[in-house]
C-alpha cells in the first residue's frame, strides 16, 4: 500500500505520495525501512522525543503535530495525529471480520464482551473477544495485558482474526483507549455501555471526563447507521441514548427500564436465576445459569448486541441457558473444609464491590466474609468509600494488599481501614485469605474481591506470581 492511498489530500505537493508503506509503529524501536512512525504526547512520555530515532532506523512518515519537528521524512501534520494515525493504519491492517461490536462502561465490559462471543459460538459464528482477559477464541486465550490494547496491536490483532475465520468480534472499549483513539478505523456496527461509576479519576480528574471518554464510543466511533445497546436503569443510560439517538443510532434499551429487552422479574436460584423478559411483543423465561443481579445485566446486554448483529431472539434467549462463567467474575474458587464457598471477583471499585456482595449476598445463609484491598497510584477517593461499602453490606472484613505499585501498601491500607471500622487488617494477601477461609462456617460465603483473573501481584516495579483463585484452593484443600 502506498502513502497516497492512506494518507490522500494530506501529500498535496509532495514528492514522496508513492512511496511503498510496510507497517506502523508508536514504538520507535519496532520501526524498519518503510514505516509509518505516530510521535504522540503521553501522560508519561513525549513520542515527539523519538522522531529522529524513529527516522534513522527507516520511518518513511511521522503522524505528528504541526509544531513538531520532522526532518528527513514526510511530517503527516495533525492537530490530533492519534486519530489520524488510527484511521491510516486501519486502512493498511484491513479487512476486518464482518461484525465487530465494542462495550464501553466502568463494569461489566469484560463479562459482556466474553458473553457476547459464547452467544456467537452457540449461534454457530466463529467468534473472539478481546480485553481484559486478552484475545479470547473458541479454542485459545493471549493475554494482551490492557483492556484496550495500542493502536497497531489492537488493529493487526483484529485483522488477524479475520485471517484465521473469524467473523464476529467484541471487544473493550475502555476509556483510556477512547481518549486515546485506540479505537479507531475499525467498522464498529453496535456499541453498548454497561454502566457508570466513580474510577480513573486519577487519569480523568473529573466524572464529567471520564463520562465524556465514554460517550465518544457512540458520539464518533460506531459506524453511521449501527446501534446502541444501553443499560437502561444505569443513572447516566438516558444521555447515552440521546447522543446515540443524535447520530441515527437504533437504540436497543435493556433492562427494567429498557423497551427492546426488558427485564421484568429475576428469580435467585441455587445454581443461577431465572430472568422473566418482555421482548417482541411476547414473555420469555430465560434460566441463566450466573449468580447476581450485575450477571443478568451482563448477560441481557450481550444478547443486545447479538440482536444488533442480526440474531435471532429466540435462538439467543435458549443460548443464554447454556453460557459459562467467566473467568474471574464471581467465579467459584473452592469450597472450604467446612463446606464454605470461596468466589473469587474482578470488583475493585466501589460499585463493583458492592454489586459483587448484593450478588452473593441471597446465596449465604449465615455470614458473607468479604476480603478486598486497593490498586496503589490509583485514584485513592475511593479507597475510604469502599471500606464504607464492605463493613455496611458484610459480616465480616477483611483489608489486605491489591497491586500497591509504588506505593506503600500500609499507606493504601490506612485509606481503606478509614471507612471501614471494625475491619480486620492483614497485609499479606495469601495469609489473609487463608484467615477468611478459616473464618467461615459451611453456611457462610467468602468473597475475595479486587484481582479477579490477575496472576501476579504488582509490588512496586517487580509482578509477582499471585492467583487468588488458586491461593484460594490451596488454603481451602
Amino acid at each position: 500500500m502506498r502513502m497516497s492511498d492512506l494518507f490522500g489530500g494530506t501529500l498535496m505537493g509532495s514528492a514522496n505520495g508513492d512511496a511503498r508503506v510496510t507497517g506502523f509503529a508508536i514504538d520507535s524501536r519496532k520501526v524498519a525501512p518503510g514505516t509509518v512512525f505516530g510521535a504522540f504526547r503521553g501522560v508519561v512520555q513525549n513520542g515527539e522525543d523519538y522522531i529522529k530515532a524513529a527516522i534513522a532506523a527507516g520511518a518513511i512518515a511521522v503522524v505528528a503535530r504541526p509544531e513538531a519537528i520532522v526532518e528527513g521524512a514526510i511530517h503527516i501534520s495533525e492537530p490530533e495525529p492519534r486519530r489520524a494515525f488510527a484511521r491510516a493504519a486501519a486502512q493498511f491492517f484491513a479487512p476486518f471480520p464482518e461484525a465487530v461490536v465494542a462495550v464501553t462502561g466502568t463494569n461489566g465490559k469484560t463479562s459482556t464482551v466474553e458473553l457476547a462471543r459464547q452467544l456467537w459460538r452457540i449461534a454457530g459464528f466463529n467468534a473472539a473477544s478481546i480485553g481484559t482477559l486478552g484475545v479470547t477464541t473458541s479454542d485459545e486465550s493471549v493475554s494482551t495485558g490492557l483492556t484496550t490494547p495500542d493502536i497497531v496491536t489492537f488493529l493487526s490483532n483484529v485483522a488477524g482474526l479475520r485471517r484465521e475465520g473469524v467473523t464476529h468480534v467484541a471487544f473493550e472499549a475502555s476509556s483510556h483507549g477512547l481518549s486515546q483513539f485506540r479505537t479507531e478505523g475499525l467498522p464498529v456496527q453496535a456499541g453498548a455501555f454497561t454502566n457508570l461509576s466513580r474510577d480513573h479519576l486519577d487519569y480523568h480528574g473529573t466524572m464529567e471526563a471520564y463520562l465524556e471518554a465514554k460517550l465518544r464510543l457512540f458520539s464518533e466511533v460506531i459506524a453511521p447507521g449501527g446501534a446502541a445497546v444501553v443499560w437502561m436503569d444505569d443513572p447516566y443510560a438516558t444521555r447515552v441514548a440521546e447522543i446515540a439517538t443524535e447520530r441515527g443510532l437504533r437504540v436497543i434499551g435493556v433492562g427494567a427500564a429498557g423497551d427492546t429487552l426488558r427485564l421484568v422479574k429475576r428469580e435467585p436460584s441455587q445454581l443461577g436465576q431465572t430472568l422473566t423478559i418482555e421482548a417482541e411483543g411476547a414473555t420469555h423465561i430465560v434460566k441463566l445459569p450466573l449468580i447476581g443481579a450485575y450477571q443478568a445485566a451482563n448477560a441481557l446486554t450481550a444478547a443486545g448486541l447479538v440482536l444488533a448483529t442480526g440474531g435471532d431472539l429466540q435462538q439467543t434467549f435458549a443460548a443464554l441457558a447454556r453460557v459459562q462463567p467467566v473467568r474471574g467474575r464471581l467465579e467459584r474458587a473452592a469450597i472450604s473444609k467446612a463446606g464454605a464457598p470461596v468466589y473469587v471477583d474482578y470488583a475493585h471499585t466501589p460499585d463493583g464491590l458492592e454489586a459483587a456482595i448484593a450478588a452473593l449476598r441471597p446465596h449465604a445463609a449465615k455470614r458473607l466474609i468479604v476480603l478486598f484491598g486497593a490498586g496503589g497510584d490509583r485514584d485513592k477517593g475511593k479507597r475510604p468509600e469502599m471500606g464504607a461499602i464492605a463493613t455496611r453490606d458484610a459480616d465480616h472484613v477483611i483489608v489486605t494488599d491489591d497491586n500497591p505499585r509504588s506505593e506503600d501498601p500500609g499507606a493504601i491500607r490506612r485509606d481503606v481501614l478509614v471507612g471501614a471500622p471494625g475491619a480486620i487488617e492483614i497485609g499479606d494477601r495469601r495469609a489473609a485469605i487463608g484467615a477468611a477461609i478459616a473464618e467461615a462456617g459451611a453456611d457462610d460465603i467468602v468473597l475475595l474481591a479486587g484481582k479477579g483473573h490477575e496472576q501476579g501481584q504488582i509490588v512496586g516495579d517487580l509482578v509477582l506470581p499471585f492467583d487468588d483463585v488458586q491461593v484460594a484452593r490451596e488454603c481451602a484443600g
